[in-house]
C-alpha cells in the first residue's frame, strides 16, 4: 500500500520554489523542511509554508530520522556533493539537471542508489511533458517510421549564467528528449560555440550528435537570441512532427510528408517522388509537466519501479553534455562517447 513520503528541500531557487509547491501539493507527499543558504527566501517559506522547518544547516536535515526523501535544487556543482550525502544516509534522491557535471560522480551516485535499493531521479522535464510522451508513443508504434533526424532550438534572450554556459543551462533539456526518441546513445559528438558576454562562459551553442545507424540529431541553445523558442523538430521516413512547447494548445503538429520510392523509373531521379498530405493537431493533456515529474518520483519510492528518468539516464546525459564540452574546447573536434 502507497504511504506519505516526507521529503526535505535543499536549495528554494527560481526553479526550486516550483518544485517546492509541486511536491507539497501532492497527496502522498509532505515536505518537512528545507534548507537554503538565504534568510530571504527562508523567511519567505515560514511565510508561505507555516508547518514546513526551515535551515541554513544541511547536518539540520541529515539528522533527522522522519525524511524518506531528498530533493537537490541547488546549483550543478554541488548536487554530487549534497546527493552523496542523502544516498549514504540511505535516502532516496530528485536531483535537477544536470545530474552532475563529472561522468565519474554520475557513476558513483547510481552505484550507491543500486547498492541500497533507493531511487535516483533526475529532473528531465521533457520527458513527462504530456507531448513529448504523446510523440514518444507515435515513435514506438512506428507511425513516423524510422527516425531520421531530430533537430531542436532553445533559444531566447534570458537569464545570463555566470556558473555554466549555455550547454550545460539548456541542452540537458534536449538531450535526453533526443535520446529518449532515439532510444540509443550517440557515438560521436561534435559543439562549436561562442562566448560574447563573458569570457569562457558561451552564450550560444551548436551540438551535432552522430548515431551509429546514421542517425542524427543538432541542438541550438542560447540565452543571446531575439527570439524564444522551444522548438524539437522529428523527421521519420513516414512522417515528421514539430512539438512547440510555446504554443498554449496546438502543441504537436504531425505532417504527412515524405519521399515515396517507387522501382518504376527511367531516368536517374524518377523513383523518388514527393509526398506532401495533410497536418494532424493531436490533442495533448493539460497537464502541467512539473506535477506529473514530482508525482513520478513518488510513485517511483512507493513501487520501488525506477522512473523514466532515472540515474542511469542521468549519466547517459552527462556523458553527451561532457563529450560536447570537450569538442566545444577543441572548437569543434568530433569527441566519441
Amino acid at each position: 500500500m502507497a504511504k506519505q513520503i516526507n521529503l526535505a528541500q535543499v536549495g528554494i531557487g527560481n526553479w526550486g520554489k516550483n518544485l517546492l509547491r509541486n511536491f507539497n501539493n501532492l497527496a502522498l507527499a509532505k515536505v518537512k523542511i528545507i534548507c537554503d543558504k538565504n534568510p530571504d527566501v527562508l523567511q519567505r517559506v515560514k511565510n508561505e509554508y507555516t508547518d514546513i522547518d526551515v535551515t541554513d544547516n544541511i547536518d539540520d536535515i541529515l539528522k533527522r530520522s522522519d525524511i524518506d526523501a531528498a530533493i537537490i535544487t541547488t546549483q550543478p556543482d554541488t548536487h554530487y556533493h549534497y546527493a552523496k550525502k542523502f544516498l549514504e544516509q540511505n535516502k532516496h534522491v530528485f536531483v535537477e539537471k544536470p545530474m552532475v557535471l563529472d561522468s565519474a560522480h554520475g557513476e558513483e551516485m547510481v552505484r550507491l542508489a543500486k547498492e541500497r535499493g533507493l531511487i535516483l531521479m533526475v529532473g528531465h522535464i521533457l520527458e513527462y511533458h504530456p507531448a513529448f510522451v504523446k510523440v514518444k508513443e507515435y515513435v514506438t508504434s512506428g507511425e513516423l517510421g524510422d527516425i531520421h533526424y531530430i533537430y531542436t532550438s532553445r533559444v531566447n534572450l534570458g537569464i545570463v549564467r555566470q556558473n555554466e554556459n549555455s550547454l550545460w543551462s539548456f541542452a540537458p533539456h534536449d538531450i535526453s528528449v533526443v535520446l529518449m526518441l532515439m532510444d540509443s546513445e550517440p557515438e560521436t559528438v561534435v559543439s562549436t560555440g561562442q562566448a560574447f558576454l563573458q569570457p569562457g562562459i558561451e552564450d550560444v551553442v551548436f551540438t551535432t550528435l552522430h548515431f551509429a545507424d546514421k542517425k542524427m540529431a543538432h541542438l541550438h541553445v542560447s540565452w543571446l537570441d531575439p527570439h524564444k523558442i522551444r522548438k524539437v523538430t522529428v523527421v521519420g521516413s513516414k512522417k515528421m512532427v514539430v512539438i512547440d512547447d510555446m504554443e498554449t494548445s496546438e502543441k504537436i503538429r504531425i505532417y504527412d510528408k515524405g519521399v515515396n520510392f517507387t522501382g518504376n523509373y527511367t531516368q536517374y531521379g524518377e523513383y523518388l517522388t514527393l509526398r506532401i498530405g495533410d497536418i494532424h493537431i493531436p490533442s495533448v493533456k493539460n497537464q502541467e509537466p512539473l506535477r506529473v515529474e514530482c508525482q513520478a518520483f513518488i510513485d517511483a519510492i512507493n513501487s520501488g519501479k525506477p522512473p523514466v528518468s532515472d540515474g542511469n539516464d542521468g549519466l547517459q546525459v552527462v556523458k553527451v553534455l561532457t563529450a560536447a564540452q570537450e569538442s566545444l574546447k577543441q572548437g569543434g573536434v568530433p569527441v566519441r562517447i
